[in-house]
């Protein structure tokens, strides 16, 4: 239904503009007595050989939403009702941003695929804490950055901010260094800014009366060398993971007009390189630490794959907006089929 009859007519509109409205749709359905049950029949699979137990936490099955489809906070509640074992929000930052000038998202249909140069768009972490405080039980990530106005030097503070404020309200967190809307933050990847700003987190971290995760989310656009430095990276400073990958700033092989687009592209473009990243890093650090497989996963074999490849959970974003939500439970009767 969703890709013959719901897909297309939105498809139609402006991308931006869809996903407020979609979100509005959600929001209002899910208000009427009846529906979030009738979402969660169809699209949940409750089964406990989903479960996965990473970083002293207890997913309910392997497929997350990732950052950047609820970046406020504000339909994490909902959108749980898919069929998701996990909820990543944001990235937020500590103040409020606007993020870049309209028109700013772009889909590339003849790809299966998204541009974006949002810019970290958010209300800041302060008011998706409010929201937070509503969650229902949903286990939350929290993806977090740097305001455009800050300088790289400054950047730590930004960070430390987010993570202060967002302790309390999320299960583990997400440092995003790797973003290419927000001018010169992937520079924050190099391996002493990166070490750095790690090992302050983790300085914070132990400071609380109980720890939470801390993982960095990695472009897919990184080379051998820094691949290894990230290995490198995580062994010293002791954080719990890796996200692989990002959006990425290569347009080979694209056959849509508005490929030129400047921005991240996410879709089915990313599905080979996001896996050949999860696998070099698996196999060179001998499975150190935990994965999350994210980009271009379109398919329940794209999945599978990625988590052959040394994953240990999925996310999902662009795929869930061609696919539909009917996706998440085709992965994890895939996964139960291997099991």
């Amino acid at each position: 239904m969703y890709k013959v009859l719901i897909r297309p007519i939105l498809f139609c509109f402006d991308p931006e503009k869809v996903h407020y409205f979609t979100f509005s749709a959600i929001r209002f359905l899910s208000k009427i007595p009846g529906f979030s049950a009738l979402f969660r029949s169809i699209y949940n699979l409750n089964d406990k050989r989903l479960e996965q137990n990473l970083f002293g936490l207890t997913f309910k099955n392997p497929v997350g939403l990732a950052a950047g489809f609820d970046k406020d906070a504000k339909l994490f509640n909902e959108l749980s009702n898919f069929g998701f074992g996990f909820i990543e929000i944001g990235t937020l930052t500590p103040k409020p941003q606007a993020g870049n000038p309209k028109k700013r998202l772009f889909r590339l249909k003849s790809d299966s695929a998204i541009i974006n140069r949002m810019g970290f768009n958010n209300g800041g972490v302060e008011d998706a804490v409010e929201r937070l405080k509503q969650n229902k039980g949903v286990l939350i990530g929290g993806n977090i950055g740097k305001n455009k106005v800050t300088p790289n030097e400054n950047a730590v503070e930004d960070y430390k901010i987010c993570f202060n404020a967002l302790f309390d309200y999320v299960d583990y967190f997400v440092v995003n260094v790797s973003s290419p809307n927000t001018p010169n933050l992937r520079a924050l990847q190099d391996k002493e800014p990166l070490t750095k700003l790690l090992q302050v987190l983790k300085s914070e971290n132990s400071k609380k009366q109980k720890s939470k995760p801390i993982l960095l989310k990695i472009a897919p656009d990184l080379t051998k060398e820094q691949l290894l430095d990230i290995i490198d990276i995580v062994a010293d400073t002791k954080i719990d993971g890796v996200i692989a990958t990002n959006t990425t700033i290569s347009r080979e092989g694209l056959q849509s007009d508005n490929k030129t687009e400047t921005g991240g592209l996410s879709g089915k473009p990313l599905t080979h390189r996001s896996t050949e990243v999860i696998r070099f890093l698996s196999e060179k650090s001998n499975k150190a630490f935990p994965i999350i497989g994210v980009g271009g996963i379109h398919t329940a074999q794209d999945a599978l794959d990625k988590l052959e490849a040394g994953a240990s959970l999925v996310q999902l974003y662009t795929g869930f907006i061609y696919e539909g939500p009917k996706l998440i439970k085709a992965i994890n009767k895939a996964i139960l089929k291997k099991r």
